[in-house]
């Protein structure tokens, strides 16, 4: 019976070749789209889920109260680790801790500037899982002078050579040999290196020693019969017991939490941590495409069926004279249905594998084969079902209602209610549609905002050099001078963070309000940072050289920080403010910045403190010519005549602030693209359903 059924699907398919083909590739493009989504949900739920040890794996972080939020901040000092494991002993089994850096590597004649390079503990492939092609986990960062290499960066430094037990130089000051090569990091790691560097070699520096220096993270590895709700409990204690002479001297307060290895990833994205994170209410955003998809393929169905309905009439009713009951008509139907909803599936598989290349560089990165995933299968197979049954159930209800007397006579209406019926179910569609529109529009909008918003200083042609060794730190102020010297550079300036970039934090007691602490973002720059950037002085004056005093005792707000002081931007001029957490030198402020965005537009502007000081870890160089390439190689002369040993390295302004838009500006195309696709199917599939009414 199964088998006739089969083979009446097949030859009902057959003598209608336009409509089965345009049903098949609406549920293909649909059952497609569906997919896409689907593989990009796993891997965004999959992070760090590879881990063996992942349920027990947590990461430390500092709680603190910013600008009246709270905020977990990821970064600790070198001596966490150990007392947290010689405080809790019975709860904490392992600590391990990771220090993103970047470092030129060298071998023979080959020099990079490797900007993915983990400073860890001995035992990181011991506490994670990142599996090693050469090398024991226990023993291969036992040793100082040892270095992990994943199998790209073995590649790109030794090509087919066997890389264990070559010597590379770090920084030009350590040689490490090579000790193990891992596979190269999962896309679905929230840590992402290329190398991995024993942290022993810098237990005698002096900030590994030092508690308030936070450089690092902290992962510990609970206990299984632990609480964690109830470590936490106790950490009050401990941050007093390390932290509490240096909080009641700062009027800094921090307090500890843990946060489990499969959180990490969804937790909110900030300046203070360079892992990758992502972003929950989107990955929901894009279930949610999906399921519409997926319900507007289905109606469109129905509609199409229905639509043929009067063509099958006599069909039921020869079948239903010849004695088929209603139940076998019912099921030969679903059956056409699920056929039809295979067949749309395994074109969509081979689709999907056509699009992928596209799709995987539209996301940013290469998806993880799906065809060993069982997860996709259980979908695909619940997604004919959803078809097969669901969607196909009312038109075979429907087509099996039919009287075979009207039928066979010709005389066949399909009814008020049936019309009504897929009148509504257009209207859904309709619905569905304005809803898409709507959410596209809004993203749209806000990515138009994000994209021509002024942000209140010039990004425009200014390109942000680095100073990110030892040779060229030394030779800054040189730097700057010989920049400046060149004719197609309009100024110069050096800073701590650009705009866009990380800016530190720190305590402030401000005159006249003992007793207030006071915690604001700092930015340290030199005297040519307001014309650099183009920013506009509301009260007061900008630094300047001809006052002696500036690079020492005075600095500049803007007017958030005014506001949040206490007084007006006239009010706050000649007021004296001293960083608690730095120094002890009373500051007067001399000017008042218009508030510009050198954070995100994702946050609110955030008081900041601008100070002279030596602290600076780039040179902002803003260019005026139209000669661009000429000028970059000019400036790669000047860095390369100072800084010999290390490759010039550029980005800018503008680049690296859309950066921070990168995630959201992706998920826009994507977006787009499914809500077009889909548009496109749906208004083909309206003009197809009513031509063949006609």
């Amino acid at each position: 019976m199964s088998k006739n059924y089969l083979s009446l699907a097949v030859k009902n398919l057959k003598k209608q070749k336009l409509f089965s083909f345009i049903n098949i590739l609406g549920l293909t493009v649909g059952i497609t789209c569906c997919l896409m989504i689907y593989l990009y949900i796993l891997n965004e739920f999959s992070y760090d889920s590879f881990h063996k040890k992942g349920e027990n794996i947590h990461r430390v972080m500092r709680v603190g109260n910013l600008n009246g939020e709270r905020s977990e901040i990821p970064y600790l000092s070198a001596p966490y680790a150990t007392a947290l494991l010689n405080d809790f002993p019975g709860d904490i089994q392992q600590a391990v801790r990771v220090v993103p850096d970047n470092d030129l590597i060298s071998y023979n004649n080959n020099a990079f500037n490797e900007k993915s390079i983990y400073l860890a503990d001995s035992n990181f492939f011991q506490l994670f899982d990142f599996p090693l092609l050469k090398g024991n986990p226990a023993t291969v960062l036992s040793e100082p002078g040892s270095i992990v290499l994943t199998a790209s960066a073995a590649k790109k430094y030794f090509g087919n050579e066997d890389p264990i037990g070559k010597v590379v130089e770090f920084n030009k000051t350590r040689q490490l040999k090579v000790t193990g090569i891992a596979k190269d990091v999962p896309v679905n790691s929230h840590l992402n290196f290329n190398m991995i560097v024993p942290l022993s070699n810098f237990r005698s520096s002096a900030w590994f020693n030092q508690w308030p220096n936070n450089n690092l993270f902290v992962y510990v590895l609970l206990n299984p019969k632990s609480n964690p709700k109830q470590l936490v409990s106790r950490f009050p204690q401990f941050m007093e017991k390390y932290m509490g002479k240096f909080y009641a001297e700062s009027g800094l307060k921090m307090g500890l939490t843990i946060n489990p290895l499969s959180d990490i990833y969804f937790e909110k994205s900030s300046p203070f941590d360079n892992v990758k994170h992502g972003d929950k209410k989107m990955v929901y955003i894009f279930m949610s495409i999906a399921i519409l998809i997926l319900v507007i393929a289905c109606i469109n169905f129905v509609n199409l069926a229905t639509a043929r309905a009067t063509d099958r009439s006599k069909e039921v009713g020869l079948r239903k004279v010849l004695g088929a009951m209603r139940k076998q008509l019912v099921v030969q139907f679903i059956l056409e249905s699920l056929l039809i909803a295979s067949v749309a599936s395994v074109l969509a598989i081979g689709l999907l594998l056509l699009l992928l290349p596209f799709y995987n560089n539209l996301l940013g990165y290469t998806l993880t084969p799906f065809w060993n995933n069982p997860f996709v299968y259980f979908f695909i197979l619940a997604v004919i079902l959803v078809v097969g049954l669901v969607a196909g159930s009312y038109p075979a209800l429907l087509l099996s209602s039919f009287s075979p007397i009207e039928s066979l006579k010709g005389k066949l209406r399909v009814g008020k209610n049936g019309a009504f019926f897929r009148k509504t179910l257009v209207v859904f569609q309709f619905g569905i549609s304005v809803l898409l529109i709507i959410s596209i529009t809004i993203i749209l909008t806000q990515m138009h905002y994000v994209k021509n918003k002024d942000l209140g200083f010039s990004k425009k042609q200014s390109m942000i050099v680095r100073l990110d060794n030892s040779e060229i730190w030394d030779k800054k102020i040189q730097l700057k001078n010989e920049l400046q010297n060149n004719p197609s550079v309009e100024s110069v300036s050096l800073m701590s963070g650009e705009p866009g970039g990380f800016h530190d934090f720190y305590t402030f007691e401000m005159e006249g309000k003992p007793g207030e602490k006071f915690l604001l973002n700092t930015e340290f720059a030199d005297f040519e940072y307001v014309k650099t950037l183009n920013l506009k002085i509301i009260a007061g004056r900008d630094f300047s050289s001809q006052f002696k005093t500036d690079s020492v005792h005075s600095v500049m707000i803007n007017r958030s920080a005014a506001g949040k002081l206490g007084f007006t931007p006239e009010q706050a001029i000649g007021k004296r403010i001293k960083n608690v957490g730095r120094d002890t030198i009373h500051r007067n402020i001399i000017g008042v910045l218009e508030d510009y965005h050198f954070a995100s537009l994702k946050d609110p502007i955030a008081p900041l403190v601008i100070a002279a000081n030596d602290d600076k870890r780039l040179a902002l160089v803003k260019l005026k010519t139209k000669h661009l390439q000429k000028t970059i190689n000019d400036i790669t002369k000047i860095y390369s005549g100072l800084a010999s040993s290390y490759p010039f390295e550029y980005d800018f302004l503008d680049e690296r602030f859309n950066m921070l838009y990168k995630s959201e500006i992706r998920q826009e195309s994507i977006l787009s693209i499914f809500f077009y696709s889909d548009l496109h199917c749906l208004s083909w599939f309206i003009w197809f359903g009513n031509l063949y009414r006609r």
